[in-house]
């Protein structure tokens, strides 16, 4: 379960960055209010992405790309690219993982007292940027071409996952950076281009197994 979460929260971390945050001067809570309120009011709904996941086992990092779209208050849609790709789909009430290479995929129910109920609660709450100063610690400053945020978990269990979350937005309002510390030491540091506030058709976020795809369900239901 540990595991399924951490990889639930990698993908939104990314998330996260499309509803779009935030040394240098730096911003009293009530322009982190504002800013925040004016973020809501500019939302990104999808955007293009490079990630590099240094892991401290490892001497290089490794790479990936692909494209990420958002509608709130609970839809997403994350397409990894490249020799590993990979399809991560929610639509509110259940989340799908596959994967093209193996055709295999994994369904995960939501709602109905699902074991991941409190964890989505929270991140849906971060990625609508409601009551966000609950689940984060947050620390703001104005830069030269931008924002830059620091979110840090205030609960123990998000703690576990993630450590630390910088982010960067420019003036626009558009993410271009974040940068992930783990518990272990490995960093995921994701830049964004090809922001766009458009609106996502409704079938973004559907997903069927293709056929002859292998379905498991991890949680059991």
């Amino acid at each position: 379960m540990k595991i399924l979460i951490r990889k639930i929260l990698l993908i939104v971390a990314g998330l996260i960055c499309l509803t779009s945050f935030a040394k240098s001067a730096q911003l009293s809570d009530s322009e982190v209010k504002n800013l925040l309120v004016r973020i809501r009011e500019n939302r990104i709904t999808q955007a293009d992405f490079q990630e590099q996941r240094v892991i401290h086992l490892m001497k290089k990092p490794v790479a990936s790309s692909g494209k990420v779209w958002f509608q709130p208050p609970n839809k997403f849609r994350r397409e990894v690219e490249g020799n590993s790709p990979s399809l991560t789909v929610s639509d509110g009430r259940q989340l799908w993982i596959y994967y093209p290479n193996f055709k295999s995929a994994e369904r995960y129910p939501l709602g109905k007292r699902s074991p991941l109920d409190s964890t989505v609660a929270a991140i849906n709450s971060a990625l609508n940027l409601e009551n966000i100063e609950n689940t984060f610690q947050i620390t703001a400053a104005k830069v030269d071409g931008g924002y830059e945020l620091t979110l840090i978990p205030r609960t123990a269990s998000m703690k576990r996952i993630f450590q630390k979350l910088d982010l960067h937005i420019n003036d626009n309002l558009q993410a271009e950076r974040t940068e992930m510390l783990l518990p272990n030491g490995d960093r995921i540091v994701t830049t964004y281009s090809n922001q766009t506030r458009a609106p996502v058709p409704p079938s973004t976020f559907e997903f069927s197994p293709p056929p002859g795809a292998e379905v498991a369900a991890p949680l059991g239901q």
